[in-house]
């Protein structure tokens, strides 16, 4: 395996997403249907875009896709605090997991 496919943030962000298309599959027999398409967008695409920042083709380049990466992974936490204030049952390892990827995406960003 490459540099690329062992990056500690790739390896978190792609095994948060499985866990998250788990857990919107949940929401959706639950008839959870819209938050659970908000959830399954934001949480997955955190990954998605720090796979683009790691091909990125300039500084800029990097740091943009790893802004974006951020953002959704803010608005992943939100919809899970929405989850959470209206009672339905949010796994703490899937709230956990969001927090560190915000905390490695924001040390990300300082150091680049």
């Amino acid at each position: 395996m490459g540099k690329l496919e062992t990056s500690p943030v790739r390896i978190k962000s792609f095994e948060f997403a499985c866990k998250i298309v788990h857990y919107c599959d949940e929401l959706k027999h639950k008839k959870d249907f819209e938050i659970a398409s908000q959830l399954l967008k934001s949480g997955t695409s955190i990954g998605a875009n720090t796979r683009e920042a790691q091909r990125g083709v300039s500084t800029k380049d990097f740091k943009n896709k790893f802004g974006i990466a951020l953002k959704e992974a803010d608005e992943t936490k939100y919809w899970l605090e929405i989850l959470e204030a209206t009672g339905r049952e949010v796994p703490k390892d899937l709230m956990d997991r969001c927090e560190e990827l915000i905390r490695i995406i924001v040390a990300i960003v300082k150091n680049s």
